[in-house]
């Protein structure tokens, strides 16, 4: 016996058992699939930690994990970045902000502040290269009879006497010791804000030495919180973060600027990211559902048919999940795009069977047993063999070290097979139970066939010779447009740009000193370090090198001496700066000062003093007139918010200023441990870190500042590196898998069709398909990505089957006058792909950009797949096959 009629003969005798008691096995089946679903909610969870993804048995994934184990102060944490409109605020807020968090034990395990050593309060100035330091002793030299008048009467009489007297010394061409027109323009807008009921703090540490404190410096502050993590939910960090944004809003102070702080960093990336995903996930899967009920109702006509659909579906979708239970335990954020996949593939098994069972009721009339046996004797073998090939292009991935894409590759591979085996099943015994639906006459050369398919069908055959040239000529150009396709894998262009913690991690990517993006290197001990950061500093991609041997000061002995110059100058007999004096009345002084300026304007020629001054006396003579309008004790709480937006900052700048004149000697032992352990680990590594010259936004620079750092140091780690080899070890997963995949598929295909030209035929739309995706993501600017890569295996799949039914389909219709697409073959493969798309189509618009890139990817696949399948294929098909060649008896006959 044949295997053909051996193959027959059991789908025979598997028909003939499931209609025998089509009740009692479809409760057996539902009770199995409540027991799959108990032990499945039980054991499967999702794992959310993105470190293991992807080759975690590589060298850079071990140099991570040493990196990791010897300095974890700053693995998986939360950066939390702390802004406002002056820096002696933001060091405020962020002082109370992690005494907050740093209280919660439930969801924190270490909050730590860079700058909250009082090593670095005492010895900050050290840090200050001479010439800058020398500079900062110039300017407080000029300073120090404001800041001694000040401290004697520190309140808006003093500071407004000041301003009075150094009008009037200017008119005597006396010295003035500040830059006095450049202060009245901040004093003038302070006022101005105030008095229009905005908050705002003068920055007296930004007038004192802005031009010796970076911008980056004096304007951020930054707060590292370890979090607690439970990976067993969705989004693991979520508790913490919400205790951080409660902790926020408390610290903020109505009285005074609003102080912003962006959550970021590694933790804080993965986070907005997974909430993101979830969030467009579920937006999309409903859409998705919504599409598919339609499209199912379109592709049937029938209310029926659709439902036995969707329970099959549902139940293929639970023994898949009891087989990832099983299998894999832990889903991680790959591998869960199986139940997607699994959609759009089982609901074309489904769409299949259930088109031929409807065209065998149009043949049959009413005999429904008879219809769901030759449904399920001729679609069966075709069904089987596209599941066979389908896996084949999975399964290729589970030996690369795409951990995350591997196991994709095995579960839903494997799903495939459990699909089509519930399909074959479960479906039959529904369509047994079911009524049967109406006839419509959907098949075949019928008078209610669509004119549009007739004509199409004509065009397709009768034009095969120009369609054939056409297409290859479009193949030429897309192997061309193939080498012009960008990768990008870098994962913040994949998040979403309008999160915070993406706007945030770019903002400090800006700038040399904030930038995340550098490299490690570690080094056994000091002598080693000391030459490693030698050569290091010598490269020409790199800008410079931090070890725990720049914590101790070049020069010391000539800046020591530059601060007991700068303490002998300021003349400060007390430790602390006076607190500021309350209750004082300001309206004699303001008047005072407003006579000043009517007595000096006349005399001014410089266009821009004229016009500070006056506008300095709009602002005192409004103040005056809100102050009238006002009655106690609202009048004292508007003098001290007047006071508290002038003055508020300069007790603190100034006792800062005291305690740094405080400064000894610093040696590598006198460092606190707090700062030596982040740079020499208790096992005695010296960790250098190493900052870009050039932007690593860019692939090149990337490349270059990692290629010239491993010639010197082969074990380098960080995010660039992380990065890099991550990219390359999932490019060269996919061509490995893809090679074998296509290889093993062709081979498959020869040995059951036993025709080269068949086998060659199955491919060419899977090929093209391919080339014209690729090429496409050019046009779109698409650029290939950890995201949109998955789609590859996925249209591989589709690209098989559609394949093996058209080329089937097409021996046995050649003829011009025989209309294909009416088949229930074609109208399976078209509504199969549009239930596909409508599964992937609603990710496109996700406002994550990797989700959304493989929503366009897939979509625009699967439109070039259909389009060589249905035009590409019967033209090359005209070609190559004999039209009157009789009917094949092959393992895939009948569909």
């Amino acid at each position: 016996m044949s295997a053909v009629n051996r193959f027959s003969k059991l789908a025979f005798h598997w028909a003939n058992w499931l209609l025998y008691s089509p009740g009692l096995l479809l409760l057996a089946i539902f009770g199995l699939a409540y027991a799959a679903a108990i032990y499945t909610g039980n054991h499967l969870t999702v794992n959310t930690d993105t470190a293991e993804l992807i080759a975690p048995n590589a060298p850079f994934q071990k140099n991570r994990r040493n990196f990791e184990k010897s300095f974890n102060q700053e693995m998986h944490t939360l950066l939390l970045v702390v802004e406002s409109s002056s820096p002696e605020l933001t060091k405020a807020a962020a002082q109370r902000l992690a005494r907050e968090l740093r209280s919660d034990t439930e969801h924190f395990t270490k909050t730590y502040r860079p700058d909250e050593n009082p090593f670095y309060h005492r010895n900050g100035l050290l840090y200050l290269g001479t010439d800058k330091l020398q500079d900062f002793s110039i300017t407080l030299a000029q300073a120090q009879p404001f800041i001694g008048r000040i401290s004697q009467d520190p309140s808006l009489n003093g500071f407004f006497s000041i301003f009075e007297d150094a009008l009037n010394a200017e008119t005597k061409t006396q010295e003035v010791p500040i830059d006095l027109f450049s202060l009245i323009d901040k004093v003038s807008t302070s006022l101005h804000h105030t008095l229009n009921g905005e908050t705002d703090l003068l920055s007296w540490q930004k007038l004192i030495a802005e031009n010796n404190i970076s911008k980056e410096q004096s304007d951020k502050a930054f707060i590292m919180v370890t979090p607690k993590f439970d990976y067993s939910q969705i989004l693991p960090v979520e508790p913490a973060i919400k205790v951080i944004r409660q902790a926020i809003t408390k610290i903020q102070d109505p009285n005074l600027p609003e102080v912003k702080v962006w959550i970021t960093g590694e933790v804080g990336l993965e986070h907005d990211e997974m909430a993101g995903m979830s969030q467009g996930t579920f937006t999309a899967s409903i859409f998705s559902i919504v599409l598919v009920l339609l499209i199912l109702l379109l592709a049937y006509r029938s209310w029926l048919l659709t439902f036995a659909t969707l329970i099959t579906l549902g139940l293929g979708m639970i023994f898949c999940g009891l087989f990832a239970a099983v299998a894999v335990k832990q889903l991680n954020l790959i591998s869960v795009a199986f139940a997607v996949s699994n959609i759009g593939l089982g609901v074309e098994y489904a769409i299949h069977f259930c088109l031929r069972y409807r065209d065998n009721l149009d043949t049959h009339g009413s005999d429904k047993v008879k219809a769901i046996r030759e449904a399920l004797l001729t679609t069966s073998p075709s069904l089987m063999l596209c599941a066979v090939t389908t896996s084949i292009g999975l399964y290729a991935f589970i030996p690369t070290e795409y951990q995350g894409i591997s196991e994709l590759g095995l579960l839903a591979g494997t799903s495939l097979f459990i699909c089509l085996f519930v399909t074959l099943t479960v479906l039959p015994v529904l369509l047994k139970i079911l009524p049967a639906p109406p006839i419509h006459d959907l098949h075949g050369k019928q008078p209610g066939a669509s004119i549009i398919s007739d004509g199409f069908a004509r065009l397709t055959l009768h034009y095969a010779k120009p369609i054939t040239f056409i297409t290859a000529i479009a193949a030429l150009v897309a192997v061309y447009f193939v080498f012009q396709v960008k990768t990008d894998f870098n994962p913040i262009n994949l998040r979403d740009p309008n999160t915070e913690s993406v706007i945030a991690f770019k903002e400090l990517m800006k700038t040399r000193e904030t930038s995340p993006m550098t490299l490690t290197v570690l080094a056994k001990n000091a002598d080693e370090a000391r030459e490693m950061q030698k050569k290091l500093n010598q490269l020409p991609s790199v800008n410079n090198t931090v070890s725990l041997f720049d914590f101790v000061p070049q020069q010391q002995e000539d800046k020591l001496a530059i601060i007991d110059e700068m303490a002998l100058t300021l003349g400060f007999k007390s430790t602390t700066f006076p607190i500021l004096k309350s209750g004082t009345d300001p309206i004699p002084a303001i008047n005072r000062m407003i006579t000043a300026i009517d007595n000096n304007v006349p005399k001014k020629t410089n266009q821009a003093e004229i016009k500070a001054l006056l506008s300095f006396k709009k602002e005192l003579q409004d103040v005056l007139l809100e102050l009238d309008a006002r009655l106690p004790p609202d009048r004292g709480m508007f003098i001290d918010k007047i006071q508290t937006s002038l003055l508020g900052t300069l007790p603190s700048v100034m006792n800062e200023l005291l305690t740094s004149f405080k400064a000894e000697e610093v040696q590598i032992d006198t460092l606190p441990a707090e700062i030596k352990e982040r740079w020499l680990s208790k096992d005695g590594w010296y960790r250098i870190q190493i900052f870009p010259k050039q932007d690593l936004n860019n692939l090149s620079n990337l490349q270059t500042f990692i290629l010239d750092v491993q010639a010197i140091a082969p074990d380098a780690t960080d995010l660039p590196v992380m990065y890099w080899e991550s990219m390359k070890a999932v490019i060269d997963s996919f061509q490995e898998a893809i090679i074998i995949a296509l290889v093993t598929i062709a081979l498959l295909l020869l040995i059951t069709r036993r025709s080269i030209v068949d086998t060659v035929l199955v491919m060419t739309p899977l090929v093209l398909a391919g080339l014209f995706t690729m090429a496409s993501t050019v046009f779109t600017g698409t650029p290939i990505n950890f995201a949109n890569i998955i789609a590859l295996p996925l249209l591989m799949g589709l690209g098989v089957d559609n394949g093996i039914h058209m080329v089937e389909k097409l021996h046995h219709s050649l003829a011009e006058d025989q209309n294909i697409y009416q088949s229930s073959t074609a109208r399976g493969m078209f509504y199969g792909a549009l239930t596909t798309i409508s599964s992937f189509i609603g990710l496109a618009f996700s406002p994550h950009q990797g989700i959304s890139s493989m929503g366009l990817v897939i979509t625009i696949g699967i439109f070039w797949i259909m389009t060589c399948t249905f035009i590409v294929l019967p033209a090359l098909s005209k070609l190559v096959l004999k039209v009157d060649q009789p009917a094949k008896v092959s393992a895939t006959a009948g569909i």
